[in-house]
């Protein structure tokens, strides 16, 4: 089953805890500190394979976690660090976020990476907060928590080729015969309710891959038929054979078929009217009149376009159609190895990308509502998880922090006196001026 969007809920992995531990020596004041860092949790990282088709597999699961960091040891040893968690996407694969509606990356390239969520640092263990005077510190801090976001998959096919056209125009028929692809074939309209990619591979040694879009109707641009859904996967295409039926079979006019679709085309957020085609006029070995045939040749030409009499049936054309398109693909490429020759000394090489919408990573915010002074924000929660309310260094670390931060500073210009109640989260405390005299 073709399946090229999904939403997927991402959770890395969180920091492993500090430790409070003490050696059992002589002479030690209560066996030194000992307590060893807890290890960082496990990032969530996107790679582009090209041995994936769709994204089927985001269909039934949708929650994806990163390895926890194993909590500190016992003599100063470390806890060990979460595994990352590798998700596989095929190539042509767009991660955006859901709440920003952001595109973060558009992985295209065969192992490309991007690191979208960071897993938590380790907290530190009692052993990293003996100083001179403190000699045995009762306390550590927990590891940070890692990051979690929602995230949209989308999927555009990568084809140097788009085959496009009305239904029941020949573009299937075209596809198995071109290249090594079965799509399946049947006399009625939207047989093609999915794209279908296929490798063709020429008498000259070169080779390219087409795409059939299906669902391209009037009204696509608007979402009629399964226009919206697969008009996306033209995007990336160089070159547009746009095969019409010539012949008329079910009455329709080939000039009004084609005008019609450029007009869909034209409509869609990205102008893919502008996209270099070649007319496959499909279906004229039923041409009775080869003056049919002639007029419209003759209107497209005026048009600037290249037409290429064809019959997907028979073969019939369709060497010629293929030669005129990797004429047209060689000078689409040569433009973008130009563009790429301009922007190379800017290009980013490095495939691992870090991305994280914690921009405002260590800012809060202080505000006072009801005679209760409430501070919000990144850094008072990390602090708060590290805290042990049972333990006096604990609190005065706790206290310095703040101070070093600004949020004393803060709360003082709100106002803030000796014995207030400050809420960070779901605890409240009593303010303390100078905490370091108890």
């Amino acid at each position: 089953m073709f399946i090229d969007q999904a939403e997927i809920q991402l959770k890395a992995g969180d920091g492993g805890n500090g430790i409070v531990a003490f050696r059992r020596e002589t002479f030690v004041p209560d066996g030194g500190p000992s307590g060893g860092d807890g290890g960082k949790g496990g990032d969530i990282i996107f790679e582009a394979d090209s041995n994936l088709r769709t994204l089927m597999d985001f269909r039934y699961k949708k929650k994806y976690e990163a390895e926890r960091g194993e909590d500190g040891k016992n003599k100063n040893r470390f806890g060990r660090q979460g595994k990352d968690l590798i998700i596989k996407v095929p190539c042509g694969t767009m991660v955006i976020s859901k709440d920003s509606d952001r595109l973060l990356i558009d992985l295209t390239e065969d192992g490309q990476q991007y690191l979208v969520t960071k897993g938590g640092q380790g907290g530190k263990g009692n052993a990293r907060f003996k100083t001179s005077v403190r000699q045995a510190p009762q306390f550590a801090t927990a590891g940070e928590k890692g990051e979690s976001t929602d995230i949209i998959l989308k999927l555009k096919l990568i084809a140097d080729v788009g085959l496009v056209g009305f239904p029941n125009v020949g573009k299937s028929t075209l596809l198995s015969v071109i290249t090594d692809a079965q799509p399946k074939i049947a006399n009625y309209h939207f047989t093609t309710l999915t794209p279908n990619l296929g490798v063709v591979r020429t008498q000259w040694g070169n080779s390219f891959v087409v795409a059939d879009i299906p669902g391209v109707i009037e009204g696509a641009h608007q979402g009629v038929g399964l226009g919206l859904d697969f008009l996306r996967h033209i995007e990336r295409t160089r070159v547009l054979i746009h095969v019409v039926d010539i012949a008329g079979i079910e009455g329709r006019d080939p000039l009004e078929d084609f005008d019609r679709l450029n007009e869909e085309l034209k409509q869609y957020e990205i102008d893919l009217s502008n996209r270099p085609q070649i007319i496959a006029a499909n279906k004229s070995d039923l041409m009775n009149d080869p003056k049919v045939t002639d007029q419209f040749t003759e209107h497209m030409q005026a048009k600037g376009y290249k037409v290429v009499l064809i019959s997907a049936a028979t073969g019939m054309g369709t060497n010629e159609l293929l030669k005129e398109v990797s004429v047209l693909l060689e000078k689409e490429e040569e433009k973008d190895r130009a563009v790429q020759a301009v922007d190379e000394n800017e290009k980013q090489t490095k495939k691992v990308i870090r991305f994280s919408d914690q921009e405002e990573q260590g800012r809060f915010t202080a505000y006072k509502q009801n005679n209760i002074y409430h501070l919000e924000g990144e850094l008072l929660r990390k602090l708060i998880y590290s805290l042990n309310l049972e333990s006096m260094d604990s609190l005065l670390h706790f206290y310095r922090v703040l101070q070093k931060n600004g949020v004393i500073k803060e709360l003082k210009k709100l106002g803030i006196q000796e014995g207030d109640t400050v809420k960070i989260m779901d605890i409240e405390f009593d303010y303390v001026e100078n905490p370091e005299e108890f």
